[in-house]
């Protein structure tokens, strides 16, 4: 069992961490106990009634969150040509072809979204055992391989987030930071709620959202009452 430090324990003891909460009263709970020196991160995992392993309940996608994300989102881009010009221009931190693709294979990971343009897949599929495990390999489906570049670069930049279910069918997603307004938070929350319930696979049977909980970067877990999820909604 993992041992927590006494901010941590402190915090704990603040709430009832076993009760549900509604989704305003879990933002505002997560506010109050983020105590670290730095802007913590807020995240919301969820456990969705699917089953990964089957192709069909494989839950992946992107989301734009309304409010931003409040961090600087490092983007790296595999282009060449007038796309590589452009996604510089848009604000990408790495742009490159075969060259990027070296600095990768020895190590370079300095960047938090991975872009590709549709004729440097062949390159970059070369990549998949460094960047797959880490959950950057560019996939047409959450708009990472694309022929506009330099438009998925400003959108990641301004807010987007890629989800995906992980082996047990939980999706952990950051929804902005501690400092943002309780209303910014709901807004994003919000959001990321919306696109789950759109994504829910049509082979998925049972409760779909079966447990959420919301925390912050060093904070204790906040659980939320899946039934009173709809921010703005319930109180």
């Amino acid at each position: 069992m993992a041992k927590h430090g006494k901010k941590y324990n402190d915090a704990a003891r603040r709430f009832d961490n076993e009760g549900l909460h509604s989704a305003t009263e879990a933002l505002a709970l997560v506010k109050s106990l983020a105590s670290a020196n730095f802007d913590e991160t807020v995240e919301l995992v969820a456990r969705l009634g699917v089953d990964p392993r089957k192709a069909d309940e494989m839950v992946r996608g992107t989301v734009g969150l309304p409010a931003g994300t409040g961090g600087d989102v490092r983007v790296a881009v595999f282009a060449q040509g007038e796309a590589a010009t452009a996604a510089r221009e848009a604000g990408a931190e790495h742009v490159g072809a075969e060259d990027l693709a070296e600095a990768v294979e020895g190590g370079m990971l300095d960047f938090d979204v991975a872009i590709a343009s549709p004729d440097m897949m062949p390159t970059v599929g070369k990549l998949g055992r460094v960047l797959g495990p880490r959950g950057l390999m560019p996939n047409p489906k959450t708009g990472t391989v694309t022929p506009d570049v330099a438009k998925a670069v400003a959108e990641f930049k301004g807010g987007k987030v890629e989800y995906r279910t992980d082996r047990n069918g939980n999706v952990h997603v950051p929804i902005g930071k501690a400092s943002f307004s309780e209303a910014d938070l709901a807004l994003n929350m919000g959001a990321l709620v919306d696109e789950l319930n759109r994504a829910k696979p049509a082979s998925a049977k049972g409760r779909y959202m079966k447990r959420v909980v919301l925390s912050s970067t060093m904070g204790p877990g906040v659980k939320v009452d899946p039934v009173r999820i709809d921010v703005g909604s319930e109180d």
